[in-house]
């Protein structure tokens, strides 16, 4: 009796490590080991200016990947969410700027835009059987080419209609722009939705065992389709603020982003092969990816070189997701 209650407690202890609130621990204590160092080499790091502005470039990136979340614990990929982002951002500009419609009219197209491009996807995906990675890829294309056809391959800025700004710059909170507030908020809305609602828990049960999940009667191709959708809808709202952050919008911008935002969602803890993955996870991982970033830019550290260091970044994290499931 005493040998099989001690394997039970063994058991149950090597459970607790491997779970999420072991991984969230960890991706906590490698976000203070970075302040930390960045902290040491710079003193201009902790200024308050900088880290208002370490949080107002994560909100784009984690609103990216608070969506990328949901459909990275299915099993899935969105290799779009980059491209998508900037139509969004310029069909809010277009909405507002060029056909002089309200800023409210303009929001609300620039965050259906990515549930469009969202839904397409998941169509793509769950009805012709395609690939995530192919058919995301190819929404990224899709997506690079209409930003540009639609804006004239031209920047769009928010001249007539400065308050537009306000939605990211505007300090409801004094001293903490809107953006910040709108991405923590948002986040705790997704908390929500993964861990309250049928939605949260079908995501978990397709990226755990898709067929099981299928078997017991889900319509799995209908609920990847809404959880892409859903995917959208947050990668449309981070077009908008990118969008009020820099008082215009970019055609040219948003390759790149997709990679930093399925970064900060495995570095947060969130399984590639699916099934396991917190909104409070893939937050530290996005402040994690905006502190190396800009930590970096501080200490003067050039351009190429950066990038070389969130390439190796993107290596480790899917190296340590591939250990944590060998673990399992």
């Amino acid at each position: 009796m005493k040998r099989v209650e001690f394997i039970n407690r063994f058991s149950k202890g090597c459970f607790l490590f491997q779970s999420g609130a072991v991984q969230q621990l960890l991706a906590f204590t490698s976000l203070i080991l970075l302040i930390v160092f960045f902290s040491i080499a710079s003193p201009n790091f902790l200024q308050f200016s900088n880290i208002i502005g370490i949080l107002l470039s994560t909100a784009v990136i984690g609103i990216l990947a608070l969506g990328a979340t949901f459909v990275i614990i299915t099993g899935g990929i969105d290799l779009s969410v980059g491209t998508v982002m900037t139509l969004s951002s310029v069909m809010t500009a277009v909405m507002i700027t060029t056909l002089g419609f309200p800023i409210i009219v303009g929001v609300f197209v620039g965050i259906v835009t990515g549930a469009i491009c969202g839904l397409l996807c998941g169509l793509a995906i769950a009805k012709m059987n395609i690939p995530p990675f192919i058919a995301t890829l190819a929404m990224m294309m899709i997506a690079k080419g209409m930003a540009l056809v639609i804006s004239g391959a031209s920047p769009i800025y928010f001249t007539n209609t400065p308050i537009f700004s306000n939605i990211a710059l505007g300090t409801i909170i004094p001293g903490i722009p809107n953006g910040v507030v709108l991405f923590f908020a948002v986040a705790m809305i997704a908390a929500l939705i993964l861990s309250k609602t049928v939605i949260g828990r079908f995501t978990f049960a397709i990226g755990s065992n898709e067929e099981a999940t299928l078997l017991s009667g889900v319509n799995v191709k209908r609920w990847k389709i809404k959880i892409y959708t859903l995917a959208g809808l947050f990668t449309g709202l981070a077009g908008v603020i990118m969008a009020s952050r820099l008082n215009s919008a970019q055609p040219a911008l948003g390759m790149g982003y997709e990679l930093e935002a399925i970064a900060a969602v495995v570095i947060g803890g969130t399984s590639l092969s699916g099934g396991k993955g917190t909104i409070v996870g893939t937050v530290i991982g996005a402040l994690i990816m905006s502190v190396l970033t800009n930590g970096l830019r501080i200490l003067s550290v050039p351009q190429e070189w950066q990038t070389v260091v969130v390439g190796c970044v993107i290596i480790l994290a899917v190296y340590a997701d591939n250990l944590r499931r060998k673990n399992t």
